[in-house]
């Protein structure tokens, strides 16, 4: 008892020791090379021992608050103009000063979404080769939030890690968002003021995930029981822990089911050697996919090499794979990729290429679905100074051969998965990454999200429209700028193995990727402080991520332009502002001129529902529709660019794409 006595007393003295040396602590978004929003009230705020006093000196004036029951403080700086840089220091009554350095004021934006905000710099290098090159702009800094989940409400601040503001420089933005980079560019070039690019994001996550419970209850009680039920950290640690092992037993499996005989000793794999005899293997094409299979397959490609090239260094373009990859040159390793969708671009080190016959090994690894080449990727190898470039392509090229020699590794059965993707459950992310950043003073958010809801549109407006009010609650302004960056032209159904003719124009259909396009365009449009930026011509028919990046940050830029600087002279995308119905026309009036011509992809439907392909022909800010129904039916509802992956034929005289959208026709 004595003992248990000494030990409590012990605890109360070490207790009363670190609460006496508490540190006065501010949220991770607040270390040197920040930028804070200029012509707003600059919140700072922070945790302290309850009752302590703490000071904040900035631009040499001095402000005082107390921390409040619960530790918290906050401080409100006035209204500043552009500039720095400038010091911030943080004193509390029992501590040295913390000075955080080279702040700037300017303007920040927030990006937040899912895989397409997360394509980084380094993916999309090859389009803009020069451009990326010559990043440096010490005014324009990049933060990243470390992605973090919680399933038991919110937090007070995101993860804590090294991870800092960096100024704009191929090296520092290498793995930063594309979108935000040239955004950050984008608006210094326009306003010459610093800029500050927050984002935000996490690969695959549906909007669900980033909504408040608060938001959700009242219409969608079951996502927020669902959200509850991932509370239980013994039934997500089983999960996970049980994941990990059924993996771990799969690559076990194959490793020492495929490395009997088929490895040299203390070497690579046999079949990767240019030595090895590959006439028994079967020819397959590598756009027919009836070789695929689950587990290990590989692939060999046999190219002659002139004396020309022969030990220069080269760029091995591969396209893009599914899943996984380890690439060989001549029996040596040149590159691997452990998922679907980074390009494949290995390059091959000086000396490796040989005069004559060389070997190209591909061994695919899948532990679901079937190993497959993405088409209308390229397939080559590179040479020359400009090999990095992809746009335009480099001028001395060698191209791949469609057909392979292919030999079935191992078959395996798809990997059991239990894994429990707490990211993709709702609230989880609004309460670990969103929920913190406020009330950081920034000027505008970029929602770039909507791929992970394209089964289920239905509710999509609603959810963000709920997203939207949260978001404003939680930075107590109810004006706060969105710019939604709508879903770009993509068919993943292409992906097929077995090449279709494409019949244009197509029939009329359902489309789960138009009807969310529908749910982004009709949210924005409902929501004053909101502008939608239209992408349905930036996409790639059989790439989910497209990589035109830039051209996406300027479309936010002009949304930007419009809802921020309220600069009256941009026009963004066209839209329909009045139908009229002459005879056997629909007649269509827009809110701006566009360009004259004929154009595809509108559908008209009667009483009976059924849509159907309709001619149509621009002029001035008017666009002409042929009735294409039978006389007893007048034209009920008009549909344009409902598909998958539309053509974009409507444009703004600057180029700007129309939204696809589906309307009534008022009589």
């Amino acid at each position: 008892m004595i003992i248990k006595k000494l030990f409590i007393a012990l605890l109360a003295i070490i207790c009363v020791s670190l609460e006496t040396n508490a540190e006065v602590r501010l949220p991770q978004l607040f270390q040197s090379g920040m930028v804070v929003q200029r012509g707003k009230p600059i919140p700072v705020w922070g945790w302290a021992e309850k009752g302590e006093q703490v000071s904040i000196t900035f631009q040499k004036k001095t402000y005082t608050t107390t921390a409040d029951g619960k530790g918290r403080w906050r401080i409100d700086l006035p209204k500043m103009k552009a500039g720095g840089p400038y010091t911030l220091e943080v004193r509390g009554e029992r501590e040295e000063v913390r000075e955080i350095t080279d702040i700037l004021i300017g303007d920040v934006w927030l990006l937040s979404g899912q895989s397409n905000i997360d394509v980084t710099i380094e993916r999309v290098y090859p389009q803009y080769v020069n451009e990326i090159d010559q990043f440096d702009n010490d005014k324009i800094r990049l933060f990243r939030v470390q992605n973090e989940t919680s399933t038991h409400g919110v937090k007070d601040d995101i993860r804590r890690t090294n991870i800092n503001w960096k100024p704009l420089t191929k090296q520092n933005a290498w793995l930063f968002s594309a979108v935000g980079s040239f955004l950050g560019k984008r608006m210094f070039e326009k306003n010459k003021v610093p800029q500050g690019i927050i984002v935000n994001s996490w690969g695959g996550t549906p909007i669900e995930a980033w909504i408040s419970a608060d938001s959700l209850q009242k219409d969608y009680p079951m996502l927020v029981k669902r959200a509850t039920f991932y509370q239980s950290d013994e039934y997500v640690r089983a999960q996970m822990q049980a994941n990990g092992a059924a993996s771990r037993q799969w690559n076990e499996m194959l490793e020492g089911q495929e490395a009997r005989g088929e490895k040299q000793a203390g070497r690579d794999y046999l079949f990767a050697s240019l030595g090895y005899d590959d006439n028994s293997w079967q020819t397959v094409n590598q756009d027919n996919w009836s070789w695929r299979g689950t587990g290990s397959v590989w692939l060999r490609q046999h190219i002659i090499i002139d004396k020309e090239h022969a030990g220069k260094p080269a760029r091995l373009l591969l396209g893009t794979l599914y899943d996984q990859d380890v690439t060989y040159l001549n029996g040596q390793q040149i590159g691997s990729t452990g998922y679907q969708y980074p390009p494949r671009r290995y390059d091959i080190p000086e000396g490796l290429l040989k005069e004559g016959d060389n070997v190209i090994a591909i061994r695919f690894i899948n532990k679901s679905g079937a190993a497959h080449f993405i088409p209308q990727k390229p397939y080559m190898l590179c040479f020359g100074e400009d090999r990095f470039s992809q746009n335009p392509m480099p001028k001395d090229v060698i191209p791949l051969y469609k057909m392979w020699k292919m030999h079935i590794g191992v078959e395996m059965p798809s990997c059991p998965s239990g894994d429990v993707s707490l990211q993709n459950i709702p609230t989880t992310l609004f309460n670990a990454v969103l929920y913190p950043l406020a009330p950081y003073a920034i000027s505008g958010i970029v929602w770039y999200q909507g791929e992970s809801n394209t089964g289920n549109p239905a509710p999509y407006a609603d959810y963000l429209k709920k997203l939207m009010g949260c978001w404003r609650d939680r930075w107590q302004d109810q004006q706060m700028p969105f710019c939604i960056v709508q879903l770009a032209n993509y068919d993943g159904r292409q992906q097929t193995g077995f090449p279709r003719p494409i019949v244009y124009p197509a029939e009329p259909t359902n489309s789960g990727w138009a009807q969310l396009r529908e749910a982004q365009r009709t949210a924005a449009k409902a929501d004053a402080y909101a502008e939608l930026a239209v992408i349905n011509d930036l996409g790639e028919t059989i790439d989910i991520h497209p990589l035109r990046k830039k051209e996406v940050a300027e479309r936010i830029g002009l949304c930007f332009d419009r809802l921020v600087f309220n600069d009256k002279k941009v026009s963004l995308s066209p839209e329909v502002v009045a139908t009229e119905i002459q005879d056997d026309k629909l007649i269509l009036t827009l809110d701006q001129p566009i360009q004259s011509g004929t154009l595809q992809e509108f559908e008209l439907a009667g009483s009976d529902g059924k849509f159907h392909n309709a001619e149509a022909t621009a002029d001035g800010n008017r666009i002409t529709i042929l009735s294409p129904l039978t006389s007893h039916l007048s034209p009920l509802k008009l549909r344009y660019a409902w598909k998958d992956d539309p053509k974009a034929t409507v444009r703004s005289l600057t180029g700007l794409p129309m939204s696809s959208f589906e309307i009534n026709i008022n009589k």
